[in-house]
């Protein structure tokens, strides 16, 4: 069953004046990206493909001598049936294996399409640990990662107000019994796994080493064709500046590990990279450019924010401190279109040591219902308090007509008034966001604050 996605028109309040005569800069580059992340089959290498733009997740296809090898599949089999009738165009050779870069659904949700094209065994291969991540969860019993990440992915908002999520076209996800599932139905198992750092082997008569790769995910791994010099590098490399960090959560991502493993493929001097997500590289030069920048960017992030904290800063104060170099923040493929350095930047503090801030005033906070009345009391109460923010964000200052609203939906949950003008707010401060992710969950709550205060 397809998500059910009302189409809701934005009522703004009177408080109102996000409503802008032109985009941002920030909207009219993400519509621009639209673009990269068009519908195509690409050929990188000789017999090797990639389908582009018609699920979140690249799908590549590798023509052996009595076969196919697919990589990734897709977020669901709706979207792996129609590449694999794309690729039938090219090649009617049987599905011989299947690799799994990692276990992110929207790269394993279609491979029932592939491997059940055909009677016969079809090998699937990935590392042993697979879904580490999502594994974890499961143990734990957290769940709101998986609303978080529905926010995230800005599946729970009307068509007009998703433009893309800066590496994937929107896509709606197909939902069956979970209304927060990323992807359902098609995942296969794997048959074939390895442990250690690397595996070589033949599928279907080629040559194809799988490496571990820790990165985006503990269980990544890359795919690299030494006859062809093609490298697919499942999600620790894509154009944009990478996720260290996403806002759906995550246990800590280890960064310096990514860098290293981006270092790696950088060492093969690959003539293609196919990504996990945006359009393939073709060419030895730029390929090895844009991984060295992606190295060199993400290394000098952690080493910035390692420096920051040996001073004494606090996470708010590193994310003002750490700022990337001019001659790779103006790079396209290193735009905050996906990911955002600021939240990398948190997410290397918290990593290393912990919640704690360094500053003890922080140790044992207010309550938020108490620091709130203070707040009033301070503005000469909760009308005057109200006022400020309604100034707020007449004058644009949507971050701190937010925080001041929040402030009043502490003191009192049932006034929609507070909670129209964080909506209003948080639908300004997603005009002038880049990051897609980020410009998604602010929609996706704004809506929800506007619901709720009818």
């Amino acid at each position: 069953m397809k998500l059910s996605v009302p189409i809701v028109v934005v009522a703004l309040t009177a408080y109102s004046s996000v409503v802008m005569a032109a985009d941002s800069k920030e909207t009219a580059l993400l519509k621009a990206r639209t673009h990269e992340l068009r519908k195509d089959i690409v050929k990188v290498g000789d017999g090797v493909y990639v389908a582009v733009g018609y699920s979140p997740a690249n799908v590549g296809m590798v023509i052996g001598r009595d076969g196919i090898v697919i990589i990734d599949t897709g977020m669901q089999p709706s979207h792996a049936k129609v590449i694999l009738d794309a690729f039938r165009k090219i090649t009617d050779k049987p599905v011989k294996a299947v690799i799994y870069t990692h276990g992110h659904g929207d790269h394993t949700g279609g491979a029932g399409v592939f491997v059940n094209e055909r009677k016969g065994a079809v090998d699937v291969w990935a590392r042993s640990n697979l879904n580490e991540e999502g594994d974890a969860f499961k143990r734990s019993g957290v769940t709101i990662n998986r609303l978080r990440g529905a926010r995230q992915g800005g599946f729970l908002l009307p068509p007009h107000q998703r433009i893309n999520n800066g590496i994937a076209p929107a896509i709606y996800p197909n939902r069956d019994s979970d209304p927060f599932a990323g992807a359902t139905g098609g995942f296969v198992a794997p048959n074939r796994t390895f442990d250690g750092p690397r595996r070589s082997l033949t599928l279907a008569g080629e040559r194809i080493d799988l490496v571990a790769a820790p990165g985006e995910t503990a269980d990544q791994l890359y795919v690299w064709l030494p006859r062809k010099k093609v490298v697919f590098t499942g999600d620790n490399f894509y154009r944009s500046w990478p996720n260290l960090y996403a806002i759906r959560g995550t246990a800590y991502r280890d960064v310096q590990a990514w860098a290293d493993s981006v270092d790696a493929i950088v060492q093969l001097r690959p003539a293609s990279v196919v990504p996990g997500h945006t359009r393939p590289i073709v060419g030895e030069k730029q390929s090895v450019e844009f991984l060295s920048d992606y190295r060199d960017a993400v290394r000098f992030v952690f080493e910035k924010t390692v420096e920051g904290i040996n001073k004494g800063m606090t996470p708010d104060q590193l994310v003002h401190y750490v700022k990337l170099p001019k001659r790779l923040a103006e790079k396209d493929h290193l735009k905050e279109y996906y990911g955002n350095v600021q939240w990398a930047v948190r997410a290397i503090f918290n990593g290393h040591l912990g919640w704690f801030d360094g500053n003890p005033t922080s140790l044992f906070s207010l309550p938020p219902a108490e620091e709130a009345k203070r707040m009033a009391d301070l503005a000469g109460g909760a009308d005057k308090l109200l006022g400020k923010a309604k100034v707020a964000l007449e004058a644009k200052d949507y971050q701190w007509a937010a925080q001041l609203a929040d402030h009043l939906i502490a003191l009192n949950k049932d006034d929609p008034q507070p909670k129209l003008i964080k909506a209003d707010a948080l639908t300004g401060l997603a005009q002038n966001l880049l990051t897609a992710t980020g410009r998604n969950y602010y929609l996706t709550v704004a809506q929800q604050l506007r619901r709720g205060a009818k």
